[in-house]
């Protein structure tokens, strides 16, 4: 099987501040702490697990945005994948929904052979849950989201368990097909010790750029012998994109505003771990139909 798994690089929402937004409307990425997007790393984990069930499968990571947006091809990798690309080109910055989906589903025409994408669900930085789904609608897929677990691939289809309000069912399509993952399903497995050794020093070529500012690239003879630590990065050009659908220009959604809210409790009350305390707060719960 050839996999595609969607990832994505996100603001760590768990530290957002009063500089996470631009004036534009767009997230302050140089503001917040990266992290990789962790419902992708759910589909990341049910990928690696196909590649194992089905010798000679490959799992390939592909992944929109700055230079060091890399990272999450190397993180891909220290856990079993086996490539990776690197959308990055400043006419991609400041994509919705739409725009991002558009410029994925170029660039899995640009890859051609695959049999299935994969993906988290949504990202935490926009909670849309759109760009899987567009992605199938864009290259005319099959798509099952909600997925908690990809049970298995038989003469061309797929079993996936995946979750509904009220249960669980068990459904199939038809290869290739889009399938987006939740965070509920299983945990992606650790960094792999000898894939980081191997692969620590693989880079893009904007990062490549930034290392050699003033000086030369460090470990610059292991790029002329070990390929596979050259991280491919494309460019709209590369993907045969139109720059019109791409980044703000491809994007009909726009951030108004955002605000930072602050629960507070209205009032608070210490009770004791005696049955009286216990039994009166039962009472009371009860009474004005908070719980019964």
């Amino acid at each position: 099987m050839r996999i595609i798994v969607l990832a994505k690089q996100v603001p760590d929402t768990r530290n957002v501040g009063k500089d996470a937004m631009k004036a534009d409307g767009t997230i302050n990425r140089a503001a917040l702490p990266a992290i990789f997007n962790p419902e992708d790393l759910s589909a990341l984990e049910q990928a690696l697990r196909l590649k194992e069930r089905y010798p000679g499968s490959t799992v390939t990571l592909l992944t929109m945005g700055p230079g060091r947006a890399a990272e999450i091809i190397r993180e891909g990798l220290y856990r079993g994948a086996d490539d990776g690309v690197l959308l990055t080109d400043r006419a991609f910055a400041g994509a919705d929904t739409l725009a991002t989906s558009y410029a994925l589903a170029m660039a899995i025409r640009k890859i051609g052979d695959f049999d299935l994408i994969v993906g988290g669900r949504q990202a935490i930085d926009g909670d849309t849950a759109q760009v899987g789904p567009q992605v199938a609608e864009k290259l005319g897929l099959s798509q099952i989201t909600y997925a908690e677990e990809i049970v298995g691939v038989t003469d061309g289809r797929i079993t996936v368990r995946r979750k509904i309000p009220g249960g669980v069912e068990t459904v199939e399509g038809p290869l290739p097909i889009v399938v987006t993952v939740n965070g509920s399903a299983a945990a992606c497995r650790p960094r792999n010790a000898r894939l980081v050794q191997k692969y620590k020093h693989a880079l893009g070529a904007q990062e490549k750029a930034e290392r050699t500012k003033g000086a030369s690239l460090p470990y610059a003879e292991l790029y002329e012998s070990r390929p596979y630590l050259n991280l491919v990065e494309w460019s709209v050009a590369d993907v045969n994109g139109d720059v019109s659908q791409c980044g703000l220009s491809g994007s009909p959604t726009k951030v108004k505003t955002i605000e930072n809210i602050v629960f507070q409790a209205k009032e608070s009350r210490s009770l004791t771990d005696s049955d009286a305390d216990i039994e009166a707060l039962m009472k009371e719960l009860i009474s004005n139909h908070t719980i019964g």
